[in-house]
């Protein structure tokens, strides 16, 4: 039987990033194979991956990434079930790679790029997340990316730390007022870039509410009509990216400031860290008996 050296141990610690008594286990019934413990520890780890898929990931970061051309730019989120592995270099080199990954082969879904290559061994980015579960311990979900492509205009964007991104698209204009832009959709939260589209459901609860709240002041018909068209475009103004005052500068539109640019807004996109995502409500208290039941 092989000596299971202090060496050997730590060697294997550095490869898998498991504990020291997990690596001596899987070197003891491997006979100091360091390649088959690895195997047997990325079988063994990619179970425990699947049974740690069902837990909520509404942690992690938004990626940015721009082409060299900077013709095309992807977000993405990719989430964990907390704020400290979100900060770990395993999970943010990984975010990175996948970012790079949309770049390059373009994919049309979440579904289609997990399938991909993302390293040299061949290993696909769902394999690669396997691995990277097993590894940390957490829960790991490539959630969403959007990819931007621009042949004739510009892309800029925007991070407010690692929770909030945005990507706008121009035509005509420069980078610095698509940044800028960026910048401004991060801060405003528009809806849409005009009122033409915004979703018409939307419009009419709107104009019913404010028609309501018009008819209860008492006025007459002609006034409150006025009133409802006044209250109606100032919801519009707020809420779609042309209406709004730019932050930079609240005396200007963002209509009027891409008007003086001579450019066109063509798109934006906004993610949020666990954006729609249902988060567990913690119960220390219950985790620690279930944990102590367990034992």
């Amino acid at each position: 039987m092989a000596t299971i050296t202090a060496a050997l141990v730590k060697e294997l610690r550095e490869r898998t990033g498991s504990g020291m008594m997990e690596c001596k286990k899987a070197l003891v019934e491997s006979d100091g194979d360091i390649d088959a413990a690895i195997e047997a520890m990325r079988k063994s780890g990619l179970a425990k991956a699947d049974k740690k898929s069902d837990r909520i990931a509404a942690e992690g970061i938004i990626a940015i990434e721009t082409s060299a051309d900077g013709k095309r730019a992807v977000m993405i989120e990719v989430n964990s079930e907390t704020d400290f592995v979100a900060k770990a270099e395993d999970f943010t080199n990984f975010v990175k790679q996948v970012a790079n990954k949309v770049l390059e082969a373009q994919p049309a879904s979440v579904e289609e790029l997990m399938a991909l290559a993302l390293n040299d061994a061949g290993d696909s980015i769902e394999t690669v997340r396997q691995a990277l579960v097993a590894k940390i311990g957490e829960n790991i979900q490539v959630r969403r990316f959007e990819l931007m492509t621009s042949e004739e205009g510009v892309i800029g964007s925007y991070r407010h730390g690692d929770r909030i991104g945005t990507m706008v698209k121009l035509t005509g204009g420069d980078l610095a007022l698509a940044k800028d832009l960026a910048m401004h959709v991060a801060a405003s939260r528009p809806q849409a870039v005009s009122a033409a589209d915004l979703p018409a459901e939307l419009l009419e609860k709107e104009r019913d509410i404010v028609a309501t709240q018009a008819r209860d002041s008492g006025k007459p018909e002609a006034i409150i009509e006025k009133m409802v068209e006044g209250r109606m475009q100032k919801f519009i103004n707020e809420i779609s990216l042309l209406g709004q005052s730019f932050v930079k500068d609240p005396d200007v539109t963002i209509e009027k400031l891409i008007k003086q640019a001579n450019a066109t807004v063509d798109a934006f996109s906004f993610f949020e860290v666990g954006e729609g995502i249902e988060k567990a409500a913690d119960n220390f208290v219950e985790e620690v008996m279930a944990q102590a039941k367990g034992n």
